[in-house]
């Protein structure tokens, strides 16, 4: 399966193989440490990644789960691009604990930042 995005035609997996890299990397975990989080072998993380296998569901959700992710996120084409380094591991952190809330402790932490901020 392929999508369309921006005039290229993406391959579903290649689209899944590059978010799983670019979370893996934000959490600066190696893929050998995300293989083992994920209960799956290290040559099955690196075709993953690479886009040359498909992964299960079960594997989908152990992946996720291994990033703290909600599936869905490892399949976005227009994700945006965290910066690298502990800039993008706190930022990365951040948001999975923000997905995690509700919408009135969202709508708290969005108050508390505001005020923090001066925004």
């Amino acid at each position: 399966m392929s999508l369309q995005h921006g005039g290229q035609r993406l391959e579903l997996r290649k689209i899944f193989g590059s978010n799983v890299r670019h979370h893996r990397k934000a959490l600066g975990l190696t893929q050998e440490a995300l293989a083992e989080k994920a209960d799956i072998s290290i040559e099955m993380m690196g075709r993953l990644e690479r886009g040359e296998a498909s992964p299960s569901f079960e594997t989908v959700e152990s992946i996720a789960k291994a990033l703290g992710l909600p599936a869905i996120a490892l399949f976005g084409s227009g994700t945006v691009i965290a910066p690298e380094g502990e800039r993008g591991r706190l930022l990365h952190r951040v948001n999975a604990a923000l997905a995690n809330m509700n919408e009135d402790d969202l709508a708290r932490v969005t108050r508390m930042l505001e005020a923090f901020t001066g925004r």
